[in-house]
């Protein structure tokens, strides 16, 4: 069956819902702060849900407070095709993050509604929750609930930095749903979002074919030392917490340099006791490390933790390090990557395939469902920063290829069916 090319969807009314979208948390820097179940993760989540009610969906939520708005198809009883990625942001997050790949599969849902097109199987927009990690640790949590990675009694007693829990965050703004969360049968699921990197803007090309997300792992480091006055603690006597850290986030770069693809990131300190005359006694900070390959990761751990040991023995202090999250290199599905080529061809849009370096609920969903990622490109590779930036035209391009690959997924579903 040939792919549909009449449908198209509405790129003004996709960049407005961007906009308006970005006003709920936004920032001085026009960025956004919205934070995973606070109040403003709850404005844009009613937002969505009334939105999504407005087309005649049915918006359900499990019980880690993940959103299913779903559009009923031919047959209700073949498990949906799903789209989404996740509406909370960085605390300087930019407007595209997330927000683009949940957006632009409402905009193809409204596409679909507005040509009273009915699809074989039902369509599905999801919203997942805490995708960033930003204030429960680790990132992905209820995707990685959703696909067995973690339990739900873990997930849920996971505390922020003021000691609230993730459900209790989540009851307070009302989004804790009643199916348990994993029960939820996917045919497929298609990820857009920005690229976050510099590579489909350098090469010149509007859509990034997404084949796999490459190997990642947290660590929480704690370096403990003694706490001293600062004015009468004699230099050779100190044991200071903070300058070990400091020289192990140093060694934290120098190791990643050794591998070519390789990254290495301290992206978060708390030094205790925090006073301006006191020689800090204990340095926490969390460790992020990427590569393509996980025995790279294997190696830059033992080099890391030697260096920590090697200067941690040289200024008195200890050293504690701590894996929080694994997260194994990811083979997206060869059929959901066919149907993006396809869809792309149909749409007439450049593409290269690419490798994902950031995290994605994709890479957590593709354990239980056929699942792959559309990216577009983002201004000078910047993201997790209030100035993030797609243009309208790339964003529209990646929402055109979602609706086209939905389809094409749709009918692959039709034919299967009707074979028996």
């Amino acid at each position: 069956m040939p792919p549909i090319k009449n449908l198209t969807i509405d790129a003004e009314r996709l960049w407005d819902d961007l906009m308006q979208t970005a006003r709920i948390g936004g920032t001085a820097k026009g960025g956004i702060c919205r934070l995973t179940l606070t109040d403003v993760d709850r404005e844009v989540r009613d937002w969505f849900k009334a939105r999504a009610q407005a087309l005649g969906c049915a918006v359900t939520v499990d019980d880690m407070g993940n959103m299913f708005a779903r559009r009923r198809g031919q047959r209700d009883d073949v498990p949906p095709i799903a789209m989404g990625s996740h509406l909370d942001t960085q605390p300087s997050g930019g407007k595209f993050d997330g927000a683009l790949g949940v957006l632009a599969a409402l905009e193809a849902l409204q596409t679909l509604h507005r040509a009273g097109y009915e699809t074989f199987a039902p369509i599905e927009v999801i919203n997942w929750t805490n995708e960033e990690g930003s204030r429960f640790t680790p990132g992905m949590i209820a995707s990685g609930v959703f696909a067995g990675a973690f339990t739900r009694d873990w997930a849920i007693a996971r505390q922020d930095r003021k000691g609230e829990s993730f459900g209790e965050a989540l009851d307070k703004i009302g989004y804790r749903g009643g199916e348990p969360c994993g029960a939820h049968k996917l045919s497929a699921f298609f990820e857009l979002h920005i690229e976050q990197g510099p590579y489909l803007e350098a090469g010149g090309k509007e859509i990034g074919v997404v084949t796999g997300v490459q190997a990642m792992r947290w660590y929480e480091m704690t370096v403990t030392g003694q706490d001293s006055h600062a004015g009468t603690t004699p230099m050779p006597r100190r044991h200071d917490a903070l300058l070990g850290a400091a020289r192990i986030v140093e060694a934290v770069n120098d190791c990643a340099r050794q591998f070519p693809e390789a990254v290495g990131t301290v992206g978060l300190m708390e030094v205790r006791p925090g006073s301006p005359n006191v020689i800090p006694g204990e340095a926490y900070f969390t460790l992020d490390l990427r590569d393509p390959d996980a025995t790279v990761i294997d190696r830059m751990e033992t080099a890391i933790a030697a260096a920590a040991e090697r200067i941690a023995g040289e200024l008195g202090l200890s050293v504690a390090l701590k894996n929080v999250s694994t997260q194994p290199a990811v083979e997206f599905d060869k059929g959901c990557i066919a149907s993006v080529r396809a869809a792309v061809k149909a749409s007439g849009y450049s593409s290269r395939d690419i490798i994902s370096r950031a995290g994605h609920d994709a890479a957590y969903v593709a354990r239980v469902a056929p699942t792959t990622m559309i990216f577009v490109p983002c201004r000078d590779g910047i993201s997790h920063n209030e100035a993030e930036f797609s243009r309208k035209e790339q964003c529209s391009a990646g929402a055109q290829v979602l609706l086209q690959v939905v389809l094409d997924y749709d009918r692959q579903l039709t034919e299967r069916h009707r074979r028996g």
